[in-house]
């Protein structure tokens, strides 16, 4: 295991110096966030939250958004190259790669990044300045399809003057889409409304340096494995459901993602069709119709200060906890429901905070059928009471209310305690924090069609893929000198720290050196996990993920391949402050050698 190198902490590129110097003046920035009232700085840097204020519950409707409508077409019309025009001029980007192989000829969605006025309780101002996409906190939810390719159109009309938390520059990442480099949305390939910024060379790998208004980012909406099919399917079995899209700018991540830019992203196939009553007997009919009985569900813990504004610690590395609980932007809200099943899709979106939900009823756990993990269906339900989530894990759940009568309450409740950034204590609290109210209602108007069969999808077959790994490498999460590390290196955009060719498979030990909870998020490609402390995962682990929550000492060893696609990706921690402090590595994957 290699040692810590103290003297690589004091190397700092650019980026790391600029964002040093930007922090000097971020105290003022919190202190006056639309007229936040001032606090006073603790010793050793931090500062004192405020307290929110005292919001009864359920006072507001769970607000749950319906599947955008694609646009017919772009204008200009989205190009494999950099496209620029006289009007319009794309920020830089590497090529679409297969971009004539999976042609996006008709769904196309365009993404405006802009800043909007948002109410979070019905108590609470409604003036909030908040961040999301297309005039609305967070992005509108995304319905596609496999086999369907889309062009998602971003554009970035943040204001460049903005004032408090945040930065008006974006990348962004679909999380975690098997798609081209150059649309993985690398952090620090990051553009503002005016000019595409960089704090590397132009002619850089890491960061690319030129002005323009957009970005398209190709989403090809194939199944991994593709590489010398005809015609290049991929396996069915590598099929992605619960995607999201948010920020990810490099030291910002953040708190961008806490003002709200981020939405989801859901994938559909002939299995997991999106369709109860579909008459193909290979169709699973889970609870169908995203926004009436599939519902996803964005959970994040807010801050505010005395006058119900939104708050937010720039100061504090060791990760952020707010004492409110959203879901879907607002917060502690209800949600009515029919006597029939519901697919609920649970994120995590918190910046640092881990969650276990229980569905309570009349203070008894209920159970529930917990279909998938990190948006991948698992090979069969479980029967569950509890769902643990870290930063970016997503659990797929069926509850079925026709059992309950009209008027009965249910509520989503998180029994974890957590204190503070390190991660939560272990301890389960009684009764917990009810953070969604379900009231049920009378029948639903048409029959409910839909089931949970016995079996989901099946698991590729990993016997063949073991045999061929190249590697092992081992990546130790810690923190050294104050400063989050990986493998005691702060983050280098610009200089991979492995490089992998196209094809191979590895095996990545992720470890934590320390009493820090750390949740791995590997860009790009799903991993099994082999392996949690020397032990076999734990049921809802033994699918496909590709966020890995590592508390004090674990270690996992996970299952990796690298197909299909080349250029450079990331590895880093969820919980997005250590992630914002260089707990990141960039890895590339080298293209196969051209023909003689």
């Amino acid at each position: 295991m290699p040692k810590s190198d103290p003297t690589s902490l004091l190397k700092l590129n650019r980026r790391q110096s600029l964002q040093l110097g930007a922090a000097s003046t971020a105290l003022g920035l919190l202190a006056t966030q639309q007229g936040a009232t001032p606090v006073q700085a603790k010793d050793g840097g931090g500062t004192k939250a405020p307290r929110s204020p005292a919001w009864p519950p359920f006072m507001d409707a769970l607000p749950v958004a319906k599947p955008v409508a694609s646009s017919p077409a772009l204008v200009p019309p989205a190009e494999r190259h950099l496209h620029t025009s006289a009007n319009l001029i794309e920020a830089g980007r590497h090529d679409h790669q297969h971009f004539e192989l999976f042609p996006a000829s008709t769904a196309h969605y365009e993404l405006h990044a802009q800043e909007s006025e948002h109410q979070f309780h019905d108590q609470g101002p409604r003036d909030q300045k908040v961040w999301g996409f297309n005039g609305k906190l967070h992005g509108p939810t995304i319905q596609a399809t496999y086999g369907k390719p889309v062009i998602v159109r971003f554009y970035n009309e943040l204001p460049e003057n903005s004032q408090g938390f945040g930065s008006p520059e974006i990348s962004i990442h679909l999380h975690n889409l098997h798609a081209s480099s150059g649309c993985d949305g690398f952090t620090t390939d990051y553009f503002s409304s005016k000019k595409c910024y960089t704090l590397n060379h132009p002619d850089s790998t890491a960061g690319l340096s030129r002005p323009g208004q957009f970005k398209d980012h190709h989403y090809p909406n194939v199944y991994a494995g593709f590489t010398g099919q005809v015609p290049p399917v991929g396996d069915a079995c590598e099929a992605l459901g619960t995607l999201w899209y948010h920020d990810h700018r490099v030291g910002s991540t953040a708190p961008n993602v806490y003002k709200g830019l981020a939405g989801f992203y859901l994938l559909f196939d002939k299995l997991d069709s999106g369709n109860e009553n579909d008459a193909d007997p290979q169709a699973l009919r889970l609870p169908s119709g995203v926004g009436v009985y599939d519902i996803p569900l964005m959970f994040q813990d807010l801050q505010f200060d005395a006058s119900g504004r939104l708050w937010f610690n720039t100061f504090d590395n060791d990760g952020f906890l707010g004492d409110k609980f959203a879901v879907n932007g607002k917060v502690q809200p209800y949600f009515n429901v029919k006597r029939r099943k519901y697919r609920f899709r649970l994120l995590d979106a918190s910046v640092s905070r881990f969650y276990e939900f229980y569905l309570v009823h009349k203070g008894v756990a209920q159970d529930f059928a917990y279909i998938a993990n990190d948006g991948n269906l698992l090979p069969a339900p479980l029967t569950m009471s509890k769902v643990r989530l870290g930063p970016s894990e997503r659990g797929d759940i069926v509850i079925d209310f026709s059992s309950y009568n009209q008027g009965d309450e249910l509520f989503i409740v998180n029994r974890l305690e957590q204190l503070n950034g390190r991660g939560p204590t272990g301890t389960l609290l009684t009764p917990g924090t009810p953070v969604l109210k379900f009231i049920v209602g009378g029948l639903p108007d048409w029959p409910d069609n839909s089931r949970v069969p016995p079996r989901l999808r099946e698991l590729p077959d990993i016997s063949a893929v073991l045999k061929k790994v190249k590697r092992t490498r081992n990546f130790r999460f810690d923190r050294v000198n104050g400063a989050w590390t990986v493998n005691g290196k702060l983050f280098d955009p610009e200089v991979p720290t492995v490089e992998i060719n196209q094809g191979d498979a590895e095996i990545w030990e992720l470890e934590v050196n320390g009493n820090w909870w750390h949740p791995i998020h590997i860009h790009f490609e799903e991993g099994r996990i082999l392996s949690r402390n020397g032990k076999p995962p734990p049921p809802h682990e033994q699918g496909r993920k590709d966020t890995y929550a590592l508390g004090p000492g674990e270690k996992v060893r996970v299952l990796l391949q690298f197909r299909d696609f080349s250029g450079k990706y990331m590895m880093h921690c969820h919980n997005t402050v250590h992630e914002d402090h260089d707990m990141m590595i960039r890895w590339d994957i080298l293209p196969p050698p051209k023909p003689v």
